[in-house]
């Protein structure tokens, strides 16, 4: 069949050119032919070899034609980190189907304004999620079809046997492959349109800068959701042949993380920073063997240098850290296994330098590039940048200026390249008339001892239009620390103008459903529990 036309106008495509490139679903196929026998999915009792797993995502693709589903059309997935969920991702690339996995903890009204806003052909779904069944279905109409994947028929569908081999739609380089809904921190979530060219040159370059020699001996450990970064992860090591290793538990059990890393030599893991540090303060790791890991990848949040030493003495010289939105798939920066120990530590709170292939640089509101040192709004460009936003040519037009991308963070770059973000645009504020940049308020009061995490925002101030607000948490067995004690270990560290006017102290700090802290909720809670 003929690559995916774009009259339809799914989105402001850069990139008009149609030339045929690999189906990435052939990645699954290539790997299966190279190992038949070799397992490439565990999860508990449950495990199948990649001549298994290729069987099952050709019938599902089959399937999915039976249904009338064309090349373009949009399969709404929403399920547990488990088979069918890794399986409908190779399903849909290899019927040219664009892939819109959302993640579990997802509420049914959050799922169907997902639902509406692609224009889901089908629901890939299982029994837990009804009430989110019902409410898609009121929302996008019962045009929509819906597939359980813990009904028995599911089962019959993917284990169905075919004489006559799948062959995989033929794509051009700018079909859609997966649509990334951002995580929705302002407003409603967008979804980044990833085509099957970009998310190839993504799939060399984490092979290059975040997993080098991995291999079929190797064994990657699934700790997120499969529906997010983590399942690019899974991409990576399906090209390579190294089993995914699943949880059994539905969320983070450390000790499981420590048996499964033992029990498989898990090579490598990808995790946001409350995991890692969750697993590096976990008082029994130690007791784990854990030499066989190679890469503990992490992002998609701020670390402070505090935590990255500790993950360093706990899991060793392995944690390799990537900047990198969804909209460019993490391919931003990386800061390697061996730049955390560089000069003891100096790199230690930058994400470091430009992957492999793409290219960063600091601009001004006017689109000019600014010096070394300067802040300004951290933009990229390179194969590994979205196509755009689906139907949203405002979103676009505020994204992709001067020829850049424009990631929406603040930071600066040192004399060597390395980058260091300073927090979000929108996360900014003025006091007294002065800009304060949350991140490195954050990052002074996580290093005084008893302090496990901190989070600064502005808020509204008659005398000083805005002031700052600290939420910390506290170690176990912590003290509370006095307020002229924090002012005098942030006198330590910066001007007094960046001192939070006001503290807070929680017994935990709420997260996303990927496991990120989000400061718009935090700030929300702050506000709601403390109006007059």
């Amino acid at each position: 069949m003929s690559p995916i036309s774009l009259k339809e106008g799914l989105f402001k495509s850069r990139d008009s050119d149609l030339a045929q490139v690999m189906n990435l679903g052939n990645l699954l196929t290539q790997t299966a032919r190279k190992y038949p026998n070799a397992l490439g999915f565990i999860q508990g009792q449950r495990q199948c070899t990649w001549a298994a797993l290729n069987s099952r995502v050709d019938a599902l693709a089959r399937h999915f034609e039976g249904l009338n589903l064309k090349p373009g059309d949009r399969v709404l997935v929403q399920l547990q980190n488990g088979l069918p969920l890794f399986e409908s991702a190779w399903a849909c690339f290899k019927a040219g189907l664009i892939w819109v996995p959302v993640n579990a903890r997802l509420t049914p009204l959050e799922v169907s304004y997902i639902a509406k806003n692609c224009g889901a052909s089908l629901f890939l779904t299982q029994r837990d999620f009804e009430d989110h069944v019902k409410l898609v279905q009121e929302s996008v109409g019962n045009r929509m079809g819906v597939l359980f994947s813990n009904d028995a028929s599911y089962e019959e569908i993917v284990t169905r046997a075919s004489l006559v081999p799948y062959v995989a739609q033929s794509v051009g380089s700018a079909h859609p492959l997966w649509f990334f809904f951002t995580s929705g921190t302002t407003g409603h979530p967008k979804a980044a349109v990833l085509t099957h060219a970009q998310m190839a040159f993504v799939v060399t370059n984490h092979l290059a800068d975040l997993m080098p020699g991995l291999n079929q001996h190797q064994a990657s450990l699934v700790v997120a959701p499969l529906s997010h970064g983590a399942g690019i992860h899974a991409l990576v090591n399906v090209a390579r042949g190294a089993p995914s290793v699943l949880l059994t538990s539905p969320s983070l059990n450390e000790l499981e993380c420590f048996e499964l890393i033992a029990t498989h030599k898990i090579s490598n893991l990808f995790t946001v920073p409350t995991i890692l540090k969750r697993l590096a303060d976990h008082p029994l790791a130690a007791q784990h063997d854990l030499s066989s890991l190679r890469q503990v990848i992490y992002a998609g949040a701020p670390i402070s240098q505090v935590d990255q030493l500790q993950a360093l003495k706990v899991l060793g010289s392995v944690i390799v850290q990537y900047f990198g939105l969804g909209e460019v798939t993490g391919n931003i920066t990386v800061l390697k296994t061996e730049e955390h120990l560089q000069e003891e530590g100096a790199l230690l709170g930058t994400c470091g330098s430009a992957r492999t292939g793409m290219e960063v640089a600091i601009l001004d509101e006017h689109g000019a590039v600014l010096n070394d040192f300067e802040i300004g709004e951290i933009c990229t460009r390179g194969p590994a940048v979205f196509a755009g936003y689906w139907h949203n040519p405002e979103a676009n037009e505020k994204v992709f200026r001067s020829g850049w991308f424009h990631t929406g963070d603040l930071g600066f770059m040192n004399e060597r390249g390395y980058l260091t973000i300073t927090g979000r645009a929108s996360d900014m504020y003025i006091t007294g008339g002065s800009n304060v940049y949350p991140r490195e308020v954050e990052e002074a009061l996580s290093s005084m001892p008893g302090i496990s995490q901190a989070v600064v925002f502005g808020i509204e101030d008659e005398v000083w239009g805005e002031s700052g607000v600290a939420v910390l948490v506290l170690s176990p067995q912590a003290i509370q620390p006095r307020l002229e004690d924090l002012y005098a270990h942030l006198g330590e560290r910066l001007a007094k103008y960046k001192w939070p006017k006001h503290f807070a102290f929680w017994d935990h700090l709420p997260t996303s459903a990927y496991g990120k802290l989000v400061k718009k909720d935090i700030r929300e809670r702050y506000i709601r529990e403390n109006a007059r």
